[in-house]
């Protein structure tokens, strides 16, 4: 049975809706929210949804930035300023994935403007006050109520022709921010709660969508889950896994939500013997002999990426890669080591199960 999710129970900071076409009637949300002059952005390959976009709003929409990018890279964000100052926007609609909802939160912090996102993936990034930024080639990540999307506008049809692989990546880049939330320093029964609720999402619906792609209705329960693991990771803090995704992705560029989906269950084993109790949940949903082992034999069930090495990385990149993850480290529920890191790292690389 679908398990079924309830914005406001939860969240009351930001306008929430789940709707079928939502992204074909745009109107009289822009028309309540005052909004004036709109700048749409999205990535490169995602700009004919924002020429759709553009035509729906006619005089609304005040102009367009169609170069989004992973990791939300500074100097994107200092040209997408310039423009959205040049045009006198006062929105934005930041129709897209991770890349382009996190320059839209790059503009609503440098310029004050309201921001509407229309997620086209899992990856959560519209229901946090956290955004993640690269220069000279190192991501950081800062708080702000201020990074928050206004209005999010979820939308099955949007993510229904999303490819299988993406679909299965940015799922488990979902899910990483609920595995986290569960052991989380600052945990709140509310945030362990969601978080479950957002596993339970995708475990049930993620299958149901990968038998049958255009199934909107196991789209939309995906989409509920996308929402519930955001939003936890913009009320509790994250830990090791989110620390070495964000210096696998700065510093080696490697994509995002795949990093994520690879590593999530390496991490998980990290930490699993030192919070065997908050993990338990995850053990009740996926099974396996250890809540790592339950979310390894998942993804592999639904066709995710399991090496590093698939991505990119370099074996000879292990060193520096481990080097990177052990300075300032995040808080976290087991001690971090070099030599483990550096363990933990190799088996990633070379896709082994994680121990």
């Amino acid at each position: 049975m679908p398990v079924k999710i309830d914005p406001q129970k939860y969240c009351r900071d930001q306008t929430v809706m789940f709707e079928t076409g939502l992204h074909r009637d745009l109107a009289p949300h822009v028309d309540a929210s005052g909004a004036e002059r709109v700048l749409i952005l999205t990535t490169p390959q995602q700009s004919e949804l924002g020429h759709e976009l553009a035509a729906q709003l006619g005089d609304r929409a005040a102009g367009m930035f169609c170069r989004a990018a992973m990791h939300t890279p500074v100097e994107v964000s200092a040209e997408a300023q310039r423009h959205l100052e040049d045009i006198g926007a006062d929105t934005v609609l930041s129709a897209g994935g991770g890349s382009t909802i996190g320059l839209g939160k790059a503009l609503a912090l440098r310029c004050g403007v309201r921001q509407f996102a229309l997620p086209t993936t899992y990856a959560g990034s519209e229901c946090t006050p956290i955004l993640g930024q690269t220069e000279n080639g190192v991501k950081t990540t800062m708080k702000d109520a201020r990074l928050r999307p206004d209005v999010v506008l979820y939308d099955p049809e949007l993510v229904a022709t999303l490819p299988v692989a993406m679909t299965v990546t940015s799922a488990l880049n979902a899910m990483a921010h609920a595995v986290e939330a569960l052991y989380a320093q600052d945990r709140t029964q509310s945030a362990t709660e969601l978080a479950i609720l957002g596993l339970k999402s995708f475990a049930e619906a993620l299958p149901a969508v990968l038998r049958r792609p255009d199934d909107l209705e196991a789209r939309l329960a995906t989409q509920q889950g996308a929402w519930a693991c955001g939003t936890v990771l913009g009320q509790v803090g994250m830990a090791l896994h989110h620390k070495l995704c964000h210096t696998l992705g700065g510093s080696f560029d490697l994509p995002h939500a795949e990093t994520h989906a690879i590593m999530l269950p390496h991490a998980t084993a990290y930490n699993q013997s030192a919070v065997k109790d908050a993990l338990g949940p995850v053990l009740d949903i996926f099974g396996g002999a250890t809540p790592a082992r339950g979310l390894w034999e998942f993804a592999k069930a639904q066709g995710a990426p399991m090496a590093l090495r698939d991505l990119g990385l370099r074996e000879a990149d292990l060193d520096r890669a481990a080097d990177l993850a052990v300075q300032n480290p995040y808080w976290n529920p087991k001690a971090i080591t070099g030599p483990e890191i550096r363990a933990l790292l190799g088996r990633a690389w070379s896709g082994e199960p994680p121990e």
